[in-house]
């Protein structure tokens, strides 16, 4: 690629594989595409595979969107010791020699459908007292304390979960689920209340809102694309993120008082009172706006 800086707004669905953190792959984006501003819609475990997607540009700005979506993974849990992970790179804790059969695992599944109480891993990125967990949890190991730190319990929403397969000391699961679910938490809570003791050995994030795995384009084939031309004809627009927000449809002449953050009058049909939209003319994502008594207020403004 060229060392100028790339001029591209939109999303990549990225294929992240496992032993990669979701910040290294945004700087291997990064990298590859000379771009100036970039994120990402959602942390993935370096242990985990899947869907990242990754906001160039003015698409940084409808990263809260993609956060807020429903998400979907698969998992496999391990049966016989948890650890203290609550994944296979921890070291074994609890014991266990009972494997749960799949009368018991399908008879506990709607104890996990709703709203419940989750408390997140010790190594995980939950703020205590202004420091992560799992950095906490790193220091407690290193002077031989055990789990000192204490994680309250959350509230989650988990839509559906569902058993793939089952084999003797092993179970695949399905789980469709709202942000700030945490999959490792789930997979040893089910293993607790089956008597049993369970941590994640696999875990792959098939989607994210509209971004689906099958879509996903690897760190491999985005290195091999020779110009930003290839690199653009695999960027989704920054609207992929925002089919759910009404739109407005303005003028070029209303599109360029918005974009210089000013307030217009809108008789035309408009969302409801207060509530997020966005501008849109020609196509083209002007900003995100609130109506407030027939008046346009321009919110976040996309420089594209």
């Amino acid at each position: 690629m060229s060392p100028k800086k790339a001029i591209i707004h939109g999303w990549i669905n990225l294929y992240k594989p496992v032993g990669l953190t979701s910040a290294k792959a945004v700087s291997i984006v990064r990298n590859q595409l000379n771009c100036a501003k970039i994120g990402h819609g959602g942390t993935l475990d370096p242990l985990a595979s899947g869907v990242l997607p990754i906001a160039i540009g003015e698409a940084t700005k409808t990263v809260s969107y993609v956060m807020d979506s429903v998400k979907k993974y698969e998992f496999t849990l391990c049966w016989g010791y948890e650890t203290t992970t609550d994944d296979k790179e921890g070291f074994p804790t609890r014991v266990s020699e009972k494997y749960p059969t799949d009368v018991e695992i399908l008879s506990c599944i709607p104890k996990f459908v709703g709203k419940i109480e989750q408390k997140p891993p010790y190594y995980s990125a939950v703020k205590i007292n202004g420091k992560r967990a799992y950095k906490l949890a790193r220091c407690s190991e290193k002077q031989g304390l055990k789990n000192r730190i204490e994680l309250k319990p959350r509230e989650v929403v988990i839509h559906n979960l569902s058993l793939l397969s089952q084999s003797e000391n092993e179970a695949r699961f399905a789980v469709t689920c709202k942000k700030g679910t945490y999959i490792r938490s789930l997979g040893r809570d089910m293993g607790r209340l089956l008597d049993s003791a369970a941590h994640v050995s696999n875990l792959k994030r098939v989607s994210v809102g509209n971004f689906d795995i099958k879509n996903t384009i690897s760190l491999d084939f985005l290195k091999s694309l020779r110009d930003i031309a290839q690199v653009k004809k695999n960027v989704l627009s920054l609207l992929t993120v925002l089919d759910d927000i009404p739109a407005l449809f303005v003028t070029p002449e209303e599109a360029t008082r918005i974009k210089m953050g000013q307030r217009i009058a809108y008789s035309r049909e408009s969302p409801k009172e207060n509530k997020i939209g966005i501008a849109i003319c020609g196509g083209e994502a002007i900003a995100l706006i609130k109506v407030v008594s027939s008046i346009i207020h321009p919110i976040r403004v996309f420089n594209l």
